[in-house]
């Protein structure tokens, strides 16, 4: 008696689509087909992504996929995959797993040799870089930092030798109280460079030291609207010890002449040291 084996169905695909960050017309070719041809699209938010697939004359199956149940939900999808559907995963706006959720999904697929196919496309922090002016060779992506001062002032300590230009996510709400830590940590003389509403009508950019930023910020009415990129000027710290010699020389001159936090302030704006630093040296001056 012959038996006759039954093929296992193929697997299918998850493609990680990137969608536009506000102007529509940045979806790709490719994404769009993308879109059109797979089975399931795992959103973030469905009725966002869904506004987004009826632009497109698109009606396809919705899996919500966020932060709060990507754990429990990973398992279930990817037995989809599996079994041969295609599935495309769509954050709100831009390229997933970028400071969205997708990293749980995307890493268990791979281990159990899921195909997984990036649909490139916009990003925040790409476009943001390429536009802004400061070194893109090398470069940190910290995404949001946390939301309390204590908590955001010990990361950005820990940055503060880092030669890279660092990039950050961050609401226009918190936007000022960032600025104001980095200007307390990293120097008032660092260069930023911000960028908001990217692609949109009103994208606005901001640039020049910290304490020039925040100025410009707060003289903004329109600066608590939209979603923000700051970009920091990496340390300089190819050029430290001259720096610190810098420093002292300058505390030396500005200490007996002027309040001790005005002296530090003022050489804060001259080194780039940060002023925790400088007032520390600053004491030491003053005792000697």
């Amino acid at each position: 008696m012959q038996t006759v084996s039954t093929p296992a169905p193929a697997t299918g695909t998850l493609f990680i689509v990137a969608t536009p960050i506000g102007n529509l017309d940045d979806l790709s070719r490719r994404a769009e087909k993308v879109l059109a041809s797979v089975d399931l699209v795992a959103a973030e938010d469905t009725r966002h992504s869904g506004r987004l697939l009826q632009h497109l004359g698109l009606n396809k199956a919705m899996w919500p996929l966020h932060d709060h149940n990507e754990r429990e939900r990973s398992g279930a999808l990817l037995d989809r995959i599996a079994g041969g559907e295609s599935v495309a995963l769509v954050s709100d706006a831009g390229t997933p797993l970028i400071s969205d959720p997708g990293y749980v999904l995307v890493r268990a697929a791979r281990q159990r040799g899921i195909r997984v196919v990036p649909v490139p496309g916009a990003c925040a922090m790409v476009a943001a870089l390429s536009a802004a002016g400061l070194p893109t060779d090398r470069f940190l992506f910290a995404g949001f930092l946390p939301v309390k001062t204590v908590a955001r002032s010990k990361v950005l300590e820990s940055l503060s030798r880092e030669e890279s230009t660092l990039v950050f996510y961050e609401s226009p709400r918190r936007v000022v109280a960032l600025l104001e830590d980095i200007c307390n940590t990293l120097g008032e003389g660092r260069e930023v460079v911000l960028a908001r509403e990217l692609t949109k009508a009103f994208e606005t950019w901001y640039s020049g030291s910290v304490t020039d930023v925040v100025d410009a910020l707060r003289a903004d009415a329109h600066s608590g609207k939209g979603e923000y990129v700051v970009m920091v000027g990496g340390s300089p710290s190819a050029g430290q010890a001259r720096v610190a010699v810098d420093a002292d020389r300058v505390l030396s001159l500005l200490v007996p002449e002027l309040p001790l936090k005005k002296a530090v302030k003022v050489a804060a704006e001259l080194t780039g040291v940060p002023r925790n630093e400088l007032y520390q040296r600053a004491l030491e001056l003053k005792d000697q």
